[in-house]
């Protein structure tokens, strides 16, 4: 796992980080125009030198223009953002948020879906018999 998954991002640098990961790239300006409720145009650019910094994000030049791309995968900035969701609501416990979303959008899930789950599940109970011998 990269060294950059292990940065915490805030709100307004995951909702940049989402912008870049929708977009693919994109200048501070169109950054700035698909943020909701969007700071200054500085407070954009200093929030992007951030994540430049913390390498999450890379850039090129076109012209004058900087254009920024996340570096950062977005398979490793879900699992950090879904490490810091367990850690702050459900005291730290992936069974708890796991019930917690069963409960609220179980009835939502396909047949494949709870078969994955439930293949998942096989997966880990076997993983943790084997330790146990």
């Amino acid at each position: 796992m990269s060294p950059i998954a292990h940065y915490k991002l805030s709100r307004r640098e995951r909702q940049i980080m989402d912008i870049l990961y929708e977009l693919n790239e994109a200048s501070a300006q169109d950054v700035l125009a698909h943020l909701p409720d969007p700071p200054s145009y500085s407070a954009v650019r200093a929030l992007i030198a951030r994540l430049l910094e913390k390498g999450a994000v890379g850039f090129r030049t076109e012209g004058a223009k900087y254009i920024y791309f996340p570096k950062l995968e977005q398979q490793q900035a879900s699992e950090s953002a879904i490490r810091r969701v367990i850690k702050t609501f459900f005291k730290g416990s992936p069974a708890k948020a796991v019930s917690a979303l069963l409960d609220m959008e179980g009835d939502a899930l396909s047949a494949r879906e709870i078969e994955d789950l439930e293949r998942n599940i096989a997966r880990l109970k076997a993983l943790k018999d084997k330790e146990s011998r």
